[in-house]
């Protein structure tokens, strides 16, 4: 690995700025004594992508790598739900057993948080954020570069176990540590697979931490002389919050897989029971990781807080209270961590004013919450596909917050833990929060980064199977919790080969049903997506009428600046909205 990146970076310094400047031929001067230059064009086709440092390219690059990942964590969590509908191993037998499904559930969830989660928040903060604040591009256009390209061996190192698998004869197998990796579980698994996936985790998390400096330089450095704390929009107030929480989480992490690693390879004792012990891990792991579920949510929170306006007809209620509820999430999510630990035994004192900080942080996200609702209040509201996702977002994001706050009571926590409620309540935010506002994003900027439109019969299609697919999966695993589920089991049968409760069964049946939907929404976006780029007509100045409505974006003037370009070189552009009408301009 070292290697590789020592000729990434020697290649990296061969590659000329596609935006740097020649000297005209016979090197005369320019106006005013100084030597006159021409801007290269970027190089066509895949040398493009490969080389460019266009904040624009590389948020479509991290775009299409969100999009390969999460096609690779659903295809694994779709055969787990299969493999549930029963209570014996049936389907998976073939393929591993119960071992296959440890290592399906551990692919799932890294692949879910790490490399769909965090690239597609990236996604959208390198296209946009840049057009947001009136900069020509990202802070280190390289390193932002740089910080994708380590994403592929990243997830290449984090998938190897099911690729190397048949090639070793199973001498080297996919990580079975589940997604939090625990001592001595993954300690002591004799398994190179578990050292590479390790090392993607980790090389995964050096992409971020780049990305997350890049965004904090960028958004207090690049911004227009009109652009102002007071006058920032919140979608950059939460990048640039998240971007915080990440310099101070994800170098824990760094070093807690370093420490994991030195164990498993060198003989260390940080998390053996006569060193550290499992418990050392547990704290370094948690506090890095529930201000990992805030780096993921918040971004999709300013998602909302921008988008949902736009199409009620009204500015954000609250705006500031709403940038303060960022900052407050921010602060209090470092406080929060131990409630993951309520089940390990840690004084009783500790363990409430856990409970306390893990309450009190559920009033800034309602904060957020009410504001949102009091936005759609009395508007003019245009159900279009980007609003349907939000409001989506808002009614699962609810459920997800109410069901965490149970979570943080020690007495309902104890009964509770590692129960199907757990998963439940994470996914009711992670996926009502990442994918619904994700959705939302990419629908509403769709015109800017395509220059087309979607088809708008799909878009609903796709929203409505979401919304049914995901409260009846999510929905369905907080009833398996409230049964006494355990998560993280591949089989639950009784010893003489019946389940312990057919009510289980059942649901999880119920469960797989709502996960198929996802599924078939899944392949109509992508669809959707796919064909509209080359077949959509194309979008006007205004696609969203915004002018009308009075709500201007600075993204869209950048877009209309870029369509009055094309038509003064001769373009013709032909405009529809998602609930107007379609005409030619020339």
């Amino acid at each position: 690995m070292g290697l590789f990146l020592a000729a990434v970076a020697m290649a990296l310094s061969r590659i000329e700025d596609w935006r740097s400047y020649t000297p005209l031929a016979g090197g005369g001067a320019a106006v005013g004594g100084e030597t006159g230059y021409v801007s290269k064009e970027k190089p066509a086709g895949l040398v493009r992508w490969l080389t460019s440092v266009d904040h624009k390219d590389i948020g479509i690059l991290y775009g299409v790598f969100a999009v390969v990942s999460f096609g690779w964590g659903g295809l694994a969590v779709l055969l787990m739900r299969v493999e549930l509908m029963t209570p014996a191993m049936d389907v998976l037998t073939g393929l591993g057993g119960e071992n296959f499904y440890n290592g399906l559930m551990t692919s799932h969830g890294i692949t879910m948080l790490f490399l769909f989660g965090t690239p597609v928040i990236a996604a959208l903060g390198n296209y946009f954020i840049p057009l947001l604040i009136g900069a020509d591009d990202m802070a280190f256009p390289r390193i932002n570069a740089i910080a994708f390209w380590l994403l592929p061996p990243a997830a290449l190192l984090i998938w190897a176990g099911f690729f190397l698998d048949p090639m070793t004869d199973g001498a080297i197998q996919a990580s079975q540590t589940s997604w939090t990796m625990y001592p001595p579980l993954s300690s002591a698994q004799a398994n190179p697979g578990v050292d590479l996936f390790l090392l993607g985790l980790h090389l995964s998390g050096v992409s971020t931490t780049m990305g997350a400096i890049n965004f904090i330089a960028t958004i207090f450095t690049e911004r227009a002389e009109d652009v102002n704390w007071a006058n920032l929009d919140i979608f950059s107030w939460t990048i640039l919050t998240q971007s915080g929480l990440i310099l101070f989480s994800f170098p824990l992490l760094g070093s807690a897989l370093i420490m994991l690693l030195l164990d498993r390879g060198f003989g260390t004792t940080f998390f053996a029971v006569d060193g550290g012990g499992a418990m050392l891990w547990q704290h370094l792991f948690w506090f890095f990781g529930h201000p990992e579920v805030y780096i993921l949510v918040l971004p999709p929170m300013g998602v909302v807080s921008l988008i949902l306006p736009k199409f009620s007809g009204r500015k954000l209620f609250g705006f500031k209270f709403v940038v303060y509820s960022t900052l407050a999430i921010g602060v209090l999510s470092f406080g929060v961590w131990a409630h993951h630990m309520f089940a390990t035994g840690i004084d009783p004192r500790i363990r409430l004013s856990f409970m306390a900080v893990s309450m009190a942080i559920a009033i800034p996200s309602a904060v957020k919450t009410f504001n949102w609702i009091t936005t759609m209040w009395n508007g003019d509201i245009r159900l279009t596909a980007p609003m349907l996702f939000c409001v989506g977002f808002v009614s699962n994001f609810i459920i997800g917050g109410v069901t965490g706050v149970f979570l943080a009571s020690i007495p309902v926590d104890l009964i509770l833990h590692d129960t199907y409620y757990v998963v439940g309540h994470f996914h009711y935010i992670v996926m009502g929060a990442i994918a619904f506002s994700g959705f939302a994003a990419m629908y509403y900027w769709y015109p800017i980064f395509t220059g087309r439109m979607y088809q708008r019969t799909l878009a609903r299609w796709h929203f409505w199977l979401w919304m049914l697919g995901s409260n009846i999966t999510f929905f369905a695993m907080l009833l398996l919790g409230y049964e006494g589920m355990p998560r993280r089991y591949a089989t639950y049968e009784l010893s003489e080969g019946g389940p312990f409760s057919v009510l289980i069964q059942n649901l999880h049946v119920i469960a797989t049903v709502g996960a198929l939907l996802m599924a078939v929404g899944t392949i109509i976006w992508l669809w959707n997506f796919v064909v509209s780029w080359y077949e959509g007509p194309k979008a006007g100045e205004d696609p969203w009428d915004l002018r009308e409505y009075g709500m201007e974006a600075r993204e869209f003037e950048w877009h209309a600046d870029r369509i009055q370009t094309t038509v003064t070189d001769g373009g013709e552009e032909e405009v529809r909205t998602d609930g107007g009408t379609e005409s030619t301009e020339e």
